[in-house]
């Protein structure tokens, strides 16, 4: 009998180890370049400094050595060096361009809050400003480097000027800025931990307004307090209003008094495994209208490669013109753009037709459609073909039953100037309860052999974690690749980090959909992935 209280005490003392191994488990890891992908993501103390009014605001929520430290450990043992190092130069390139020199004016003290704005001056017809704020490690190490930062460039011929506003100290001169010829900046120090260089006086004195005024700044912006929460985790806070979103991020913006029209976009960055997550919501002025969520078992039923892979719940309310609602003003644009690309008419009349849902997918040259047997209607499509000249015909193929359209021209060769040739817009077949459109018969009859589910595309749309949202794209490296080269905020990214990132990426996918009741926001996820 006496060995049940030992036996239990045993038991007691193993549960009380194994609860303080799990602890220690969970701040090794809090504190391992891993434990970023669950970083808790908040508005610094930067946040009170910048305006609820302001075009562009970031806020990097990181020391300065932890995105190397992070490349370095998800990184393959033979790229560690060469991940880190492209880290290191991505943000030695972000503060040249402010002027600053990371490894001699800021790695002694910059600690784990940078954040930079776009301040669009009170009465506007100016170019807008901007402010930097870098956040100490210490109370010493912000009052030093502006001492020597400003030192340097008396010593370079700079005039200072130093004066008072609402109590704080302002340092004000010119200074160099990208190679050009000397710019105005203006300092001044927060309780011994915040530093603020402008590109001017007025800037800076207009963040220093904001800053005594809840209403007026980040800080304490319910909207913007509201979205954080509901991000929830990252290591980066991005504010863009739409102006911004078109003119710098090159985003579609819903702008203007009409319903629905987006106000500002807030979005989060998180690593995640080799590869950067964007979590992002437009705040919106009236709610969404509904558009509902695509079959679960559509992409499922893909069974060719597929070099990309999109789901749409209604493309052809996404493609109207006359009165679109605002899901078709913001995608609108970029499926029709999508679609006029390729090489024949059959897709933009099938998505313009039917109500939905869609599945698109690519591979190469080739396309594939999928849609449910009743839709589009044939009659509408069969009018549209007729008039290019194309005509509707069956076909059978490897025990298939095809409806094609096709049109005969001329193609005149040696010996034979009145030879015709069918070319073909397209054939349709259908399986089950699916209807599937392909480019010829080869991509339908792999289809009806189901031998090459694109499973790497649909794992990239599993890893966002919307099964339900009406828009999901899922790509191969090589379309990411073509898409980021345009777009102008890659391009700066790439410039700053004095190399080309294009090769590295592996892949991207994304979603969309309205984020809960009563759907005020858009709700964006967007999964970035990188060669290892």
């Amino acid at each position: 009998m006496k060995a049940r209280p030992f036996l239990a005490a045993v038991l007691a003392a193993a549960l009380a180890l194994l609860s303080l191994g799990a602890a220690g488990w969970s701040v090794l890891w809090q504190r391992s370049p891993l434990g970023l992908q669950n970083q808790r993501l908040e508005l610094p103390l930067a946040a009170r400094f910048v305006p609820r009014t302001a075009p562009l605001s970031l806020h990097w929520l990181l020391t300065p050595e932890q995105p190397a430290a992070y490349a370095r450990a998800v990184a393959a043992p033979r790229q560690r060096r060469q991940a880190a190092a492209a880290a290191d130069r991505l943000r030695d390139g972000a503060f040249a361009a402010a002027g600053l020199d990371y490894a001699s004016e800021l790695a002694p003290w910059l600690g784990r809050e940078s954040s930079f704005a776009m301040l669009t001056p009170p009465g506007a017809p100016e170019q807008p400003g901007w402010v930097l704020a870098l956040r100490s490690r210490d109370s010493e190490g912000a009052r030093r480097f502006l001492q020597r930062f400003w030192q340097s460039r008396s010593l370079a011929g700079t005039d200072l000027q130093i004066s008072s506003y609402r109590g704080m100290g302002l340092i004000s001169g010119r200074g160099a800025l990208l190679g050009q010829d000397p710019q105005p900046l203006a300092t001044a120090l927060i309780n011994d931990e915040l530093v603020l260089i402008a590109s001017g006086r007025g800037v800076l004195e207009q963040a220093l307004d904001v800053s005594q005024i809840d209403e007026l700044n980040q800080a304490a912006s319910p909207p913007l307090q509201q979205a954080v929460a509901r991000l929830g985790h990252g290591v980066a806070l991005l504010t863009a209003r739409p102006q911004a979103m078109e003119q710098w991020l090159g985003l579609p913006a819903v702008a203007g008094a009409e319903p629905g029209a987006a106000v500002e976009l807030v979005a989060a960055l998180s690593p995640s495994g080799r590869g950067l997550q964007l979590d992002a919501l437009t705040q919106l002025r009236e709610p969404l209208p509904p558009l509902p969520a695509p079959p679960a078992a559509l992409a499922q039923q893909l069974q060719v490669p597929a070099s990309s892979l999109a789901v749409v719940s209604e493309p052809a309310r996404l493609l109207e013109t006359t009165d679109p609602d605002p899901w078709a003003q913001l995608l609108g644009p970029v499926l029709r753009s999508a679609l006029e690309r390729l090489p024949a008419s059959l897709p933009a009349l099938v998505a313009s037709a039917d109500q939905g849902p869609l599945l698109w997918a690519q591979s190469g040259e080739a396309w594939l459609l999928g849609t449910t047997a009743q839709q589009p209607p044939l009659e509408a499509l069969d009018a549209a073909l007729a008039a290019e000249g194309y005509s509707s015909s069956p076909l059978q193929s490897r025990g298939l039953t095809l409806q094609a359209w096709t049109k005969l021209q001329s193609k005149p060769v040696k010996g034979n100037p009145d030879q015709l040739q069918a070319q073909l817009a397209g054939a349709r077949s259908v399986q089950a309860n699916w209807a599937w459109w392909g480019q010829g018969l080869s991509v339908l009859n792999q289809q009806d052999e189901g031998r090459h589910a694109p499973a790497e595309r649909l794992e990239q749309l599993e890893s966002l974690g919307t099964p339900k949202a009406p828009v999901q794209w899922a790509m191969d490296g090589a379309t990411a690749q073509q898409l980021l080269a345009g777009w102008q905020p890659w391009r700066l990214v790439s410039a700053l980090s004095s190399s080309s990132l294009t090769p590295l990426v592996d892949g991207a996918a994304l979603s969309l959909e309205s984020d809960d009741a009563p759907a005020r926001a858009l709700r964006l996820r967007a999964l970035l992935q990188f060669k290892g």
